[in-house]
């Protein structure tokens, strides 16, 4: 028999498979990363508060809408008294700490926007959208995955918000519904090689 025929149906679905991303319920992936001035930030640090981490880019449309309304800053701000981190990541090949510095000026928020322009921790989250988001409880479980809201389009005078709906519901000790939804916006622009 030759060799390339006796390749098991795993094996040949182990090569044509990617890595699982994480999963809701389990340990969010662990990672280091630069903010846009330098500062490493990892996961670890902020063990005992809940993360909301957003993938995030400046070039799509959505996420100019989203920052047009302030959403993510509202959002942010409804939550202080949870005392949460949010980081943005943007995970864009072809982003550099420069243009991050440019459009938190241009926006006016605080938070750290991450530099992931090889995409490792991306793919790691399976970011697929941007803005797309993850809610990570106080032990480092991801709790949430998905759309900040329920209005693709900016159509709705009260669109669910669902990044609000589940920090509150991690916060008071709740399980988080939905956990998952299906995010929207432009595809996360990954290095082609990655």
């Amino acid at each position: 028999m030759r060799p390339w025929r006796t390749l098991s149906l795993a094996g040949v679905l182990a090569l044509a498979l990617p890595a699982l991303a994480a999963e809701v319920g389990k340990p969010a992936p662990a990672f280091t990363l630069r903010d846009e001035n330098g500062k490493a930030h990892s996961l670890s640090e902020y063990r005992g508060r809940i993360v909301v981490l957003e993938w995030t880019n400046p070039e799509c449309p959505f996420v100019q809408r989203h920052y047009g309304e302030k959403t993510m800053q509202k959002t942010l701000a409804a939550l202080s008294d949870k005392q949460v981190v949010w980081l943005a990541v943007d995970s864009t090949s072809h982003n550099v700490p420069e243009s991050s510095r440019a459009w938190k000026a241009r926006n006016g928020f605080s938070y750290p926007v991450l530099q992931d322009a090889s995409g490792a921790v991306g793919h790691a989250y399976g970011a697929k959208t941007t803005p797309g988001m993850f809610v990570i409880d106080e032990k480092g479980v991801l709790r949430y995955s998905g759309a900040i809201d329920d209005d693709p389009r900016g159509k709705s005078s009260t669109p669910t918000n669902y990044v609000k709906q589940a920090v509150n519901a991690v916060a008071s000790g709740q399980p988080v519904s939905p956990s998952v939804t299906e995010s929207y916006g432009c595809t996360v622009k990954y290095d082609k090689s990655s």
